[in-house]
């Protein structure tokens, strides 16, 4: 990895504040002298993610992942360290010289920039043409007939995209963005996607145009609703997955709407993106959009860090329900509580609030019903529901979505109650549910070993797999060192004495003494916590993880007499080592009265050195 100047990544890491950047991405709760919260590297239900302001460290305990803020970026945003140092620079308002990157750096580097810049350009296109363009006036009445005015637009940056292919074509091209970088955008395509010398066309041609954020308020992408009620082309066009948009990671208001999301524990998910905005700008801010009808793994998990209980508010038609049906797996897998808000027929959020106003919706929130209470009614308006054929098919239908439950109290108890609305025997109830589970589990197993192959393969990057794969400490780490490491990590008295013994002769000779060589080396930069920064960040990232999880040990009483007792156990088994080699060699038939003299002597002189230390050690911390 290319080194920039150690002040200028000090200088970085003293701006960083490692809660405040983290807390940037996800919500992180205090938990004593720390924060906690769900690791974003793995799935867990209960938070093993901690971050210490004092150390300016994270570390998770159920995957290993841990390290400096520059760690935490490269893991979570997937880039490399150079990227790292760029974003957190760029947080920071220090100017970092582009000559800094190399070859392959620069051009990855340089695209994310360009194409972030074309994106946030392309919106301040689209939100005129809505205010000024002529041709624009068929949107604006639409967006006023939606109840949305001026100011909502200018708040969400709405725009409009004119009829025509290559209105945006031009404009770009005016401001000097490339061919190759609009079709990278992917607001352009090819005509033909064979020849890449034809020409391209505006992708977005006759639509409202909504910029779609990431958790930092960057535009990535764009989704476009058509105007024409009777048009045959698609109502709603999304950009297609880029470098910087991925459909099933991006929660449509997120950005927006976290706070209200973490103040509320609870996430009212709305169809589209004019029901959110229409409930947002009502107050009821509590809300967020999947990309489509139904939710992904990874959004389930995302919202996970925000939110305990979902509302799902789709449409109530029979295409609503099946969204609400496809969402329920993603969603239960991650422990959050599912409840369906039944608005009145012909309604959606939307038109409830311009019609009877917000506390209307508020009301049919509160009144959502837990989702199998739900699914149940349904399934009882079915015409045959009353018959044996009936309600065995609503059972099977209703244990299906039970079988996603991961609690088994959570899941017996809904057994219990829907068996006895169905007019069966909780255990007949219970083995179908049961029969669900195998399924399920099986399924995800399945789908865990193609994965690779599929959407669920962006979940997470190579370095991020490299994090999740790897152990939480260093495997099979003799337990001396282990507790030589904390104490020098966090005693400067204890360290300093070290660094005047001979440590590189002694280290050089121990089994995974590597760890203790890299404190020993780093060791000027631990008592600030910027320079520790500096430091871990050119560790291997098992070590930069470990030595971040040891950060958190307290540190034993009388580090300076705890770090001797481990350097002389250290020595002592050396020694031992060597006796036992001698004597080995010592059992050689053919060896000389000579060189067996000289043997017996060693030993003599080792065994001495052995005695003489008798500082007696445990490790007891």
């Amino acid at each position: 990895m290319p080194l920039y100047p150690e002040e200028l990544i000090q200088q970085i890491a003293a701006a960083s504040d490692i809660v405040e950047v983290i807390g940037g991405y996800f919500p992180l709760k205090r938990a004593g002298p720390a924060y906690k919260a769900l690791c974003p590297f793995h799935q867990e239900k209960s938070p093993s993610f901690t971050v210490s302001p004092s150390r300016q460290i994270f570390k998770c305990f159920g995957c290993g992942a841990g390290g400096s803020v520059f760690r935490f970026v490269m893991d979570y945003e997937h880039m490399e360290f150079t990227g790292a140092v760029r974003k957190l620079a760029e947080r920071a308002g220090i100017r970092i010289e582009l000559q800094e990157l190399t070859g392959d750096e620069r051009q990855h580097q340089d695209l994310r920039r360009r194409l972030l810049a074309l994106h946030a350009d392309a919106a301040g296109f689209f939100h005129q043409q809505l205010l000024r363009a002529p041709g624009a006036k068929v949107a604006r009445d639409y967006l006023k007939g939606r109840g949305l005015t001026a100011e909502v637009a200018k708040a969400w940056n709405l725009g409009y995209a004119p009829e025509g292919w290559d209105h945006l074509v031009h404009w770009a091209t005016d401001r000097n963005y490339s061919k190759e970088e609009l079709l990278a955008s992917g607001l352009v395509s090819q005509r033909d996607p064979d020849n890449q010398r034809t020409d391209v066309y505006d992708r977005f041609r006759g639509r409202v145009m909504f910029p779609i954020c990431n958790d930092t308020g960057e535009v990535i992408a764009f989704s476009g609703r058509i105007l024409q009620a009777d048009a045959k082309a698609a109502k709603y066009v999304n950009s297609p997955e880029t470098q910087l948009f991925t459909k099933g990671a991006v929660l449509f208001g997120l950005h927006r709407s976290k706070r209200a999301l973490i103040e509320k524990s609870c996430a009212i998910v709305c169809e589209g993106q004019i029901d959110l905005i229409t409930a947002f700008e009502a107050g009821v801010q509590n809300v967020i959009a999947p990309q489509g009808t139904a939710f992904t793994a990874r959004q389930a998990r995302i919202l996970k860090r925000y939110v305990e209980e979902v509302i799902l508010c789709f449409d109530s038609d029979a295409a609503g329900e099946k969204a609400a049906e496809r969402s329920l797996p993603a969603l239960l897998s991650e422990n959050l509580a599912v409840r369906v808000a039944s608005l009145p027929k012909g309604e959606d959020p939307d038109s409830l609030i311009r019609s009877q106003g917000p506390d209307a919706f508020r009301s049919q929130m509160e009144g959502a019903r837990d989702f199998f209470d739900a699914q149940l009614d349904r399934l009882s308006l079915q015409p045959d529901f009353d018959t044996p054929r009936g309600r065995t098919a609503a059972a099977r239908k209703l244990a299906e979505s039970l079988g996603w439950l991961q609690d088994p109290v959570l899941r017996s108890l809904h057994v219990q109650k829907h068996a006895t609305r169905l007019g069966l025997a909780a255990a007949d109830m219970g083995a179908l549910v049961n029969e669900a589970v195998a399924r399920n589990r099986a399924m995800n197993a399945q789908q865990g070993a193609t994965r690779s192959g599929s959407e669920e393969a962006a979940l997470v990057s190579n370095a991020a797999q490299a994090q999740v794969s790897r152990p939480g400490r260093i495997a099979q780490l003799d337990p001396t060192l282990e507790l030589l490491a904390v104490v020098l990590l966090q005693s400067p008295e204890a360290r300093q004495w070290l660094l005047e013994e001979d440590w590189q002769r002694r280290l050089e000779a121990e089994p995974e003494g590597e760890i203790i060589e890299a404190i020993l080396r780093g060791a000027r930069f631990l008592d600030e916590s910027a320079e520790a920064q500096s430091f871990f960040i050119q560790l291997p990232p098992e070590q930069e993880a470990f030595l971040a999880a040891l950060m958190e040990n307290k540190s034993p009483e009388n580090p300076l007499c705890r770090a001797q007792e481990c350097w002389d156990e250290i020595e002592r088994r050396q020694l031992r080592r060597r006796i036992e080699g001698i004597k080995a060699k010592q059992r050689n038939p053919s060896l000389a009265l000579e060189e067996a003299t000289a043997l017996h002597q060693q030993i003599l002189d080792l065994q001495k050195r052995l005695f003489d230390i008798t500082r007696p050690f445990s490790l007891s911390r």
